[in-house]
């Protein structure tokens, strides 16, 4: 209770400022529970900051024990199998190289769409592109097409127009090794349609490449044509690269389209939800 004043009122007595607590020095963990506690750290923050706290939490950050056990608490379908998948084809552990795991757990390249601005919803960004005719433009689907991350599409004209992305897969977050397994496939697809009122022809070459971009293995595919007067129609192709040879470390994805009119402006094929992904096999 406060002292009393001369008027007989309690004295209000200042709060004590609390003692300020001591700073978690998280150093001071044994190695095995400082591994579970940065096991919750996002990948990125991990790489970019923990990275640089001190020598000791640089090795952690670079060795396999941490990743690996970031990967056993996926308990996915996709998780159980990448485990022991991972495990079986990691480098042996070197004290000048970073385990590959770390970029793999930042990037999650497994599953993932590779192809940057699939449906045009950034422009021409991310592709190479020829300009045919009138070139290429960006419009927005006559039809939806299910699963596309935006419903636009890119739009040919009357003479071919090409685009292609090649994919680094190793800066995707893929590993020698694991690409090397026989144990990953790739698979590809791609959307194409037409206007109602003009037909269009379409191909696509998709190309698995040596790091010295010599040819490993390809797809190549020329469907018939699209009719005029075709109810703005979208057609989806699809392969699978089920038996990739050892040494492939990019894809490259190239389409061309045009219309069957000729006519100016932009008629032609119309492309959007093109895809690349790398699976792990089903044994």
């Amino acid at each position: 209770m406060g002292a009393l004043t001369s008027r007989g009122r309690a004295a209000r007595v200042p709060a004590r400022e609390p003692e300020p607590e001591e700073a978690l020095d998280l150093s001071r963990l044994p190695p095995e529970l400082l591994l579970v506690v940065l096991s919750h750290v996002p990948p990125p923050t991990l790489l970019r900051r923990c990275r640089r706290v001190c020598r000791t939490w640089r090795a952690l950050v670079d060795g396999q024990a941490l990743w690996l056990l970031i990967l056993a608490r996926d308990r996915s379908a996709t998780g159980r199998a990448l485990l022991p998948l991972a495990r079986s084809c990691l480098p042996p552990a070197r004290d000048d190289t970073p385990c590959p795991l770390g970029r793999f757990c930042e990037r999650l390249p497994i599953g993932r769409n590779l192809i940057s601005n699939p449906c045009g919803q950034e422009g021409l960004r991310k592709w190479m592109v020829q300009h045919g005719g009138d070139g290429w433009v960006v419009e927005e689907n006559k039809k939806l097409v299910p699963g596309a991350p935006s419903q636009t599409c890119f739009v040919t004209s009357f003479s071919w127009c090409r685009k292609k992305q090649v994919l680094d897969l190793l800066e995707e977050g893929l590993w020698p090794e694991l690409l090397d397994s026989g144990r990953v496939e790739i698979a590809v697809s791609d959307w194409w349609g037409a206007r109602h009122d003009s037909g269009c022809r379409y191909r696509l070459l998709v190309r698995l490449l040596h790091a010295n971009q010599t040819v490993l293995d390809e797809f190549l595919v020329v469907p018939d044509p699209i009719e005029q007067w075709n109810n703005n129609v979208y057609l989806q192709v699809t392969h699978v690269f089920s038996n990739i040879k050892k040494g492939v470390r990019f894809v490259s994805f190239e389409h061309w389209g045009q219309d069957t009119q000729f006519w100016a402006g932009h008629y032609g094929a119309r492309v959007t939800n093109s895809s690349v992904m790398v699976r792990v096999r089903q044994s």
